[in-house]
Parts: C-alpha cells; structure tokens; sequence
C-alpha cells in the first residue's frame, strides 16, 4: 500500500515555481525592451536629412525622364494609330464600293440567267475566301475580272492597314503598363522625402523642401526676384547679354521664375527640368526633344569653360536634370518638387555636360 502513497511536496515549491518563473518572463521583457532601446535609429540630423531626400528627389527625377520619354513614345503611337484608324475606314469604304460595283455586275448576271461560281463566292459573309481561290477570276469575263480584281486589291490594303494598327495598339498597352511602373516609382520616392520631412521640425523641413538652406540647392536670387517681378527687366537683361534666339530662350526661362515643379509638366503653369528647357527653346523656335537623355544630344557639345546663355546644363550620371544657362556661373532650372523654378548656380550639382542647342 505504501508504493501507492503521493510523494510529499514542499508547501513552498509551487509558489517558488511560479516566482521563478514570472521573474524570468518579467526579465525577458525587460532585456527586449533594453534591446529594442539600444537599437533604435537615432533622428537624422538636419544634414543627413537633407541628404537623403536630395537622393529620393534625385532618384525620383530619374524614374520621371524615364516617365516623359515613354510618354513621348506612348504619345507618338497614338498619333500613328490615329492615322491608320483614319486609312482603315477609307480604304473600307473603297472596298465597300468596290463590292457594290461588283454586286451590280452580278445582279446583272444573275438577271441574264448566269451567276459564275466565282461571283457567288466574292459577294459571301466572308470574301476573304476569294483569295485562295483567285485563280477562279481567270476564268470570268473580262469586266467581271476586273471587278474583281478591285475588291481583292482593296481587301488586302484593309487587311494590311488593320495589321499594322494592331500592332501599333499592342505596342501602346506596352508602353501604358511602363508608364504606371514609372509613375508608381516617382510617386513612392516622393512619398518617402515627404515622410522624411514630416518627421522634421516644420522650419527645417520648409527649408530642405524649399531648398532655402544655404547649400545643396541655392536660394532666388535678387535678380531672378527682380525678373520675376518685371519681365520686361529680364528680357533687357537677357538682350544685352545674348542676343537671337538663345536670348528669346533665356526672356522664357526667366518668364518662368517662381512658377511650381511639377513632375511631367512641359507648361505654362507648371514644368519639371527638361519640361521648362523644352518650353524655352520652343519659345525661341527650335524644337527639342522631351528627356534630359535625348536633350543632349540636340545640339553641338560645348565645354564647361565655354557655356554661353541659353546653353543647356546637364546634371547626375545618368543625365537626370538640366537647366537653362543664364551667365554668371548661374542657370535657370525646375528643381523638385516644393521648390519653384529659380536662378542657382551651376556648380550645386554634378556637373555632366552642355549642349547648344542653336
């Protein structure tokens, strides 16, 4: 019987169990939360800030030339599709003429008691069929081959116009699915700089956003103020200073001072970088291409030494940004956004090349 007696517990080994345990647990939290303490990212300061949303600004502003140069494509195919749609409904008007011509004959056939295999098969739901079966009109009288001949014509001009516009559609749903990864892109890098801001005291991230902070991206200065305020000022200025059509270029991109970046924008409202240096030499009569990656190309290469107003400046490896040149050492340019167009000086970014466009 005794084999069947319970064990004598200590009255204190439960409690102590549970003590024990409830102080490991309470330590466990406690070395969690010394941790997640000791790891936490530490607020940048302003500096790094600045730095960080330059490079989402920057990164942005690549995603938005790759944007614009779809879009032109995009843009391009529409014109194109435009075209051929316009073609396709011409020549199916022709071949339903030429139909009705050949339906005439044949009724008239048919009146006269005959109807040729062949014509019958011409004028089904589906005349398609009548070309592999040409070899039939060789067997027609002469009026009736000819007819026939026409519509075939007209068929194949239909059938080859239609082609090519579905390939022109096919390519623009191509170019749409591009155009919303890039515009998925600018929106998130933008997203980001505005979170980063947010997290900032609001006077400092006015000035980052601005780009009022003494460096990275310059100031207004008292002359592109006073431009903006007296056009007629800035096309003195630029007039003694350049003449032709790289002054008209140079009065636009003044014209322009204070007006909002906006990414996509060619405007008059509004503009992003290669928008606002597009809109000026269109001002001045020349057109331009629309990305800072084709830009450059748009005209003869000159040295940094050798800038003249109305040179365009190009920034950033991949050619991501460009301005105006004004003189000076300084350019014209849209710089991100929050911050209007404005006088800065050429040096404040990573000087890449320049182009004349005239």
């Amino acid at each position: 019987m005794a084999t069947h007696r319970k064990p004598k517990q200590h009255p204190l080994a439960g409690g102590t169990a549970r003590t024990a345990a409830t102080l490991a647990l309470a330590g466990a939290a406690t070395a969690t939360a010394l941790e997640g303490t000791g790891h936490a990212a530490p607020a940048p300061t302003p500096a790094q800030a600045r730095a960080q949303v330059a490079r989402y600004y920057q990164q942005a502003e690549v995603a938005t030339e790759q944007y614009n140069g779809v879009k032109e494509r995009s843009d391009s195919a529409r014109s194109v599709l435009a075209g051929l749609q316009d073609e396709a409904a011409r020549k199916t008007e022709r071949l339903n003429a030429a139909r009705n011509a050949l339906g005439s004959f044949a009724a008239a056939q048919y009146r006269g008691g005959s109807m040729p295999t062949s014509m019958r098969l011409l004028l089904s739901t589906r005349p398609e069929r009548f070309l592999e079966n040409a070899s039939l009109a060789d067997r027609a009288g002469q009026g009736q081959a000819a007819a026939i001949s026409r519509v075939r014509r007209e068929l194949l001009d239909v059938q080859r116009v239609r082609t090519t516009a579905e390939a022109r559609l096919a390519e623009i749903r191509r170019e749409e699915s591009a155009l919303a990864a890039h515009k998925r892109t600018i929106e998130a890098k933008l997203d980001r700089a505005r979170q980063l801001l947010s997290e900032l005291p609001a006077q400092e991230a006015t000035a980052i956003r601005t780009g009022d902070t003494g460096g990275g991206v310059a100031r207004v200065s008292d002359t592109a103020k006073a431009s903006v305020a007296s056009g007629s000022e800035a096309v003195g200025e630029v007039a003694r200073a350049v003449s032709g059509r790289a002054a008209r270029a140079v009065a636009f991109a003044y014209s322009a001072l204070g007006k909002p970046y906006e990414w996509g924008a060619t405007g008059p409202s509004s503009f992003d970088c290669s928008g606002l240096t597009q809109a000026a030499w269109q001002a001045a009569g020349v057109s331009l291409p629309r990305t800072t990656y084709t830009q450059i190309n748009a005209g003869r290469r000159v040295s940094r030494d050798r800038l003249a107003p109305g040179d365009l400046v190009f920034f950033y490896s991949g050619i991501s940004h460009v301005g105006l040149y004004v003189g000076d050492g300084k350019m014209i340019h849209a710089p991100h956004p929050g911050a209007p167009v404005r006088v800065a000086p050429v040096d404040e970014m990573p000087f890449a090349g320049a182009t004349r466009p005239a």
